[in-house]
């Protein structure tokens, strides 16, 4: 056997062109772009063009993919039906037996052809953002939105979810950061999707697998948590003592720290920006202030850094968007990465099957019948 590394921390476990990590400088990039450049420039439908194909798209193919994004938003009326029975339920356990749902009123569920799994990949894109918009309409008693066609898809997700067409700074923000969740090498969930891609089960199978595993508040669940701390504090001085109150008690804050990034996480430098900027706009300035203060003392008493989830906590807030669709929002931007991971499994395939370390006794018990025992 090999040598054991817990969590597989540092295990190389396939090779992939999509993502790519430096957690000493601070680098992430998608095939070769890096995340900075993507956020400054790109839109999000660029960047799962990106993801998927291995190119920025030309005018002619980010138009085409955005009429296709519009064509695939509607959800078959039995999912719809399905939401309307659940709106009580935690939304990641709807979106994940929602999107499972969809393999049922896909005619090309099972073909595993390279075109059907992009278009498959494609339904997924569009109708993910769909469920959640739809769950929070009918959860609120509104009338259901259908979208605006003229509406790029961040736009068009705020506008099904609050009935109100964003601005363009909101607009641009919602972009911004569903392009700095999109992808992130082998996360949990991504290799969770790769895992089940490489049984050669169906993309439904997959997504469903990495929904699963964002569920964890080890993974997606940490910016609902900041959130619930930020809301619970008071002042700065009050955000200070709590977090050094919690610190000396060896609690971890959430939003803290990162498995692979030992510098700032790039995506929390966007983000932090995002927060101050909507927070003044959207008179909650002062979760960016709390915010910078918890960030201060934590860096001062552990040197730990900010990760991606701490101040998209304090953006998403300032969005309108609901505390417990936090988490959910996250699959949505994901989805882009998860897809592109599960059709490169397909292309390369080989069965994902590591081994463990038995630490029990290996073999040669004696029986003893059930009378003796």
């Amino acid at each position: 056997m090999g040598t054991i590394a817990a969590g597989l921390e540092g295990v190389i476990a396939g090779e992939s062109e999509i993502c790519y990590i430096d957690g000493y400088q601070g680098i992430l990039s998608y095939r070769g772009y890096n995340i900075h450049t993507l956020a400054d420039h790109a839109v999000f439908e660029e960047v799962i063009f990106l993801l998927w194909n291995g190119w920025l798209p030309k005018r002619g193919e980010l138009e085409q993919l955005k009429k296709d994004l519009v064509a695939e938003r509607e959800l078959p009326f039995q999912v719809v039906n399905f939401l309307r029975g659940v709106t009580e339920s935690n939304p990641m356990d709807v979106l994940r037996t929602a999107v499972s749902m969809l393999s049922l009123y896909d005619r090309e569920a099972s073909d595993m052809s390279a075109e059907a799994n992009h278009r498959k990949a494609l339904r997924l894109m569009a109708k993910t953002a769909t469920i959640l918009t739809t769950l929070d309409r009918l959860r609120k008693g509104g009338p259901l939105i259908a979208g605006d066609p003229s509406l790029g898809f961040a736009a068009n997700f705020l506008y099904a979810m609050t009935g109100k067409r964003p601005d363009e700074v909101m607009e641009r923000a919602f972009d911004v950061a569903l392009t700095l969740h999109a992808d992130h090498e082998l996360n949990a969930s991504t290799f969770a999707a790769r895992v089940t891609a490489a049984t050669l089960s169906d993309i439904y199978s997959c997504v469903t697998s990495g929904i699963g595993a964002l569920k964890g508040p080890l993974h997606g669940g940490a910016n609902q948590d900041v959130i619930r701390w930020l809301l619970d504090l008071g002042d700065e001085d009050a955000a200070v003592e709590r977090v050094k109150n919690t610190l000396a008690r060896k609690v971890k804050i959430p939003g803290f720290g990162h498995r692979v990034y030992r510098t700032e996480d790039p995506r929390a430098t966007h983000l932090r920006v995002l927060s101050e900027e909507l927070g003044k706009r959207t008179g909650h300035e002062k979760l960016y202030r709390l915010s910078k203060r918890m960030e201060e003392t934590v860096k001062e008493i552990k040197q730990l850094n900010p990760n991606v989830d701490f101040y998209s906590a304090s953006t998403y807030y300032s969005l309108g968007i609901p505390i417990d669709l936090f988490t959910p929002i996250f699959a949505v931007s994901r989805m882009a990465g998860w897809t592109a991971h599960v059709l490169e499994q397909y292309r390369n395939n080989r069965l994902i099957r590591p081994r463990a370390e038995y630490k029990g006794n290996p073999d040669g018990q004696t029986w003893i019948p059930i009378d003796q025992r």
